[in-house]
């Protein structure tokens, strides 16, 4: 779709929000980013799971990468309470590869240093990573971690500073805690963060297309009688609208 055409449906759509929504669209666009991204290794709690998502959206990280070896990730909308709606993920779990391959390589592609959460192993702490490069943070499960394959394939290895008897943060707490400090120093220090405006116009009516109850139709009658409406779109079956 044309960028005027993609503004022109943008503007068209958002007749049919309320004016509250249609600002906070707006509102929240101007904090998103994909300067920092979450990749998640075969979690199977459900509800840390979900809670991470909600995490990404309050902090305004759009991207979730899902990887899916060994275990299906399963989002429980009572704790994301529809966050993920307004998310991008992107799930890995392809059977017969290694997703996590897969997954890494994209990220590295476009350009995302590769920092991999662990409590054990060699590591400098999440205030000394730098938020000078695009930040692909990974987390695994609670009970076995990443993978040696996400291990020896990440760019950095990462650890939150803990002084009790506990070995580790949960998965939600974890991402929480390293979301709040890469985000935080990232918007004092850079100004390359922000979405582009094309990135924006899609993200806008993307959303607007999961808001509007029946919006399919709508859309429809917006290429018949705004967009062409002198071209054969125009008699488009009226039982179709």
């Amino acid at each position: 779709m044309e960028l005027g055409q993609k503004q022109q449906l943008i503007t068209y759509l958002s007749q049919f929000v309320t004016l509250a929504r249609w600002e906070k669209f707006l509102s929240v666009l101007q904090q998103r980013t994909r300067y920092i991204t979450i990749v998640l290794e075969d979690i199977y709690q459900p509800h840390n799971a979900s809670a991470v998502l909600r995490s990404c959206d309050s902090f305004g990280v759009q991207d979730v990468h899902i990887i899916e070896n060994k275990n299906i990730f399963t989002i429980t909308q009572g704790v994301t309470i529809g966050s993920d709606r307004w998310l991008t993920l992107y799930r890995y779990n392809q059977r017969d590869i290694n997703n996590a391959e897969d997954c890494l390589n994209r990220l590295k592609n476009e350009g995302y240093t590769i920092a991999a959460t662990t409590p054990y192993k060699q590591h400098i702490t999440i205030k000394e990573l730098s938020v000078n490069t695009k930040l692909a943070l990974m987390f695994g499960s609670e009970i076995n971690g990443l993978s040696e394959y996400a291990h020896n394939n990440a760019d950095v290895l990462v650890k939150i500073p803990m002084v009790g008897f506990s070995e580790s943060f949960n998965i939600s707490v974890s991402a929480a805690l390293c979301l709040y400090d890469v985000m935080s120093r990232l918007k004092k220090e850079h100004n390359n963060w922000e979405l582009t405006e094309t990135e924006k116009l899609d993200l806008e009516l993307n959303w607007l297309r999961k808001s509007i109850k029946g919006g399919e139709l709508i859309e429809k009658k917006f290429f018949r009688d705004v967009y062409y409406p002198h071209s054969a779109l125009h008699y488009v079956a009226q039982k179709d609208i």
